[in-house]
């Protein structure tokens, strides 16, 4: 028996059983945690099990069992003697050293007071139903500078409209020249507008008014947006209470 053979029975043991007992030291718990939120509520991450030393004493078998089923010629009373006579001079240098290396598990520790405790490999995995979960973003797309400044001046072309050469208002007639464009037709003359219709060059001043005030509520909108999303970027945290209920930026802050 060695400290290898022993990390490795305990993690197979602990990958079907909750609790795993090092007779005469104490024993393997093994705990699920649920999702948890990091990077200021940006990130969920995946639930997991988590695996810490317990000073109180079990009552399975689970290590006795798997050494006698590897070593054919050693029964299970021979192999509980074996287990607890190397677990007894395992704690007796765990007290002097304060360490003790389980590889692929962690490190088994003892303070000044020899009170032992674990400290779990960071890549330890001891959850097999949670292989390929991986933590999830909520953050978009991280907008470079250039992609910005090309926002922006796409912004400033779409509100930008060339302005009207001139307007002539006669009596009964408006003519409208835009700068680059010449009129249709220029009759010698104009029929009087029937009762209750508008003269067609009416109609086109108002529907380009219409265009216009519709392109400026679509850039003020489209301003806004950037300013939020700029916003977003330099200080995430600005924006949480007005994404987020007060539970829930309880939630996040914990």
């Amino acid at each position: 028996m060695d400290i290898d053979l022993l990390a490795k029975m305990v993690k197979e043991a602990i990958l079907d059983h909750d609790s795993v007992t090092l007779p005469g030291v104490g024993c393997f718990v093994a705990e699920m945690m649920p999702s948890t939120f990091s990077d200021k509520g940006y990130t969920i991450n995946p639930p997991y099990r988590r695996l810490y030393f317990s000073p109180k004493q079990g009552s399975d078998t689970f290590l006795v069992d798997l050494y006698a089923r590897d070593n054919e010629e050693v029964d299970a009373e021979m192999a509980a003697r074996i287990l607890t006579e190397f677990l007894a001079d395992m704690k007796d240098v765990l007290k002097v050293k304060k360490t003790v290396v389980f590889p692929g598990l962690g490190r088994l520790r003892a303070t000044r007071e020899n009170h032992f405790f674990f400290v779990a490999d960071e890549d330890l995995d001891i959850y097999p139903e949670g292989l390929g979960l991986e933590p999830l973003s909520l953050k978009t797309h991280v907008e470079t500078p250039e992609e910005v400044a090309t926002a922006v001046a796409g912004l400033a072309e779409l509100i930008a409209e060339p302005e009207p050469e001139s307007v002539q208002v006669g009596n009964d007639v408006e003519e409208v020249k835009v700068e680059g464009k010449e009129p249709a037709h220029e009759p010698d003359q104009i029929p009087e507008p029937v009762h209750g219709t508008v003269p067609m060059p009416v109609r086109e001043i108002w529907s380009r008014k219409w265009v216009r005030v519709a392109l400026i509520v679509l850039g003020g909108l489209l301003a806004l947006l950037l300013v939020i999303v700029l916003l977003s970027r330099i200080a995430p945290g600005l924006m949480d209470p007005l994404l987020y209920s007060r539970e829930d930026l309880r939630i996040l802050r914990y």
